[in-house]
């Protein structure tokens, strides 16, 4: 693990970093390491970080270091100190963004609340706590349209009540009374038709490997905790 004192000026440094086009030692960097990596494996790009001189390798959506002469690869996250952030996490994030209007949200449980003019999609498991915590927060918040994709990667069981709640006269009270009062929605035919293999597929094609994963308009993402507040300031900063 590597540990580093402030967030926010790594992560703007390798905002700015990603977004230029590879320096000479870079491009040597990876010239070097990709042999090293295996038969059929391609590194996307290398990136010098700001901390411990390494070079952030990104192969697949998946990222690690290694140093100057690509001798060594540092797998792990690196941790800010002070807040403890995941920066590694926020970096993966921030490279996952996507276009908004390219999800296919007729295979999400769609919930209103007031006017619904602030946009949000969700990837959820009914069984995930850390989505029921997420729900929870949720509730705080107004004038928000949520889009919930049932992601069942936990269990079978994940698969059934997302069939119940999908087959449900109400699919967003039937979400609601799950995730919120525990109360489970009436079973449906084993038969009714759900969006689950459509959303498994999305759910590897935008390489999310736990729930929640939260989705703003403006196509960022966060795996990570948000509380009411947070959540808040960020939908207010999203015109």
């Amino acid at each position: 693990m590597i540990r580093f004192k402030n967030a926010l000026p790594l992560l703007l440094a390798l905002a700015a970093a990603g977004a230029a086009a590879e320096t000479a030692q870079e491009t040597r960097i990876k010239q070097l390491i990709e042999p090293r990596m295996g038969v059929g494996i391609k590194v996307d790009s290398i990136t010098k970080t700001p901390y411990a001189g390494l070079y952030e390798v990104r192969t697949n959506g998946d990222i690690f270091y290694t140093d100057e002469n690509a001798d060594y690869i540092v797998v792990g996250k690196v941790i800010d100190t002070r807040t403890y952030k995941d920066l590694t996490k926020e970096r993966v994030d921030q490279l996952a963004a996507i276009n908004f209007a390219d999800l296919p949200l007729d295979a999400a449980v769609k919930t209103v609340k007031g006017n619904g003019k602030r946009v949000l999609a969700i990837f959820e498991d009914p069984n995930c706590p850390y989505c029921k915590n997420l729900h929870r927060t949720l509730q705080a918040i107004d004038n928000v349209t949520i889009y919930t994709f049932l992601l069942n990667i936990l269990s079978d069981d994940s698969v059934v009540k997302s069939r119940d709640i999908w087959c449900a006269a109400d699919r967003g009270k039937a979400w609601n009374d799950w995730m919120a009062n525990g109360k489970a929605a009436a079973a449906a035919a084993p038969a009714c038709p759900t969006p689950n293999d459509k959303v498994l597929a999305l759910g590897k094609k935008l390489r999310i490997v736990g729930t929640p994963t939260v989705y703003f308009s403006d196509g960022s993402r966060t795996g990570s905790a948000l509380d009411a507040k947070a959540l808040e300031q960020k939908l207010a900063s999203l015109k």
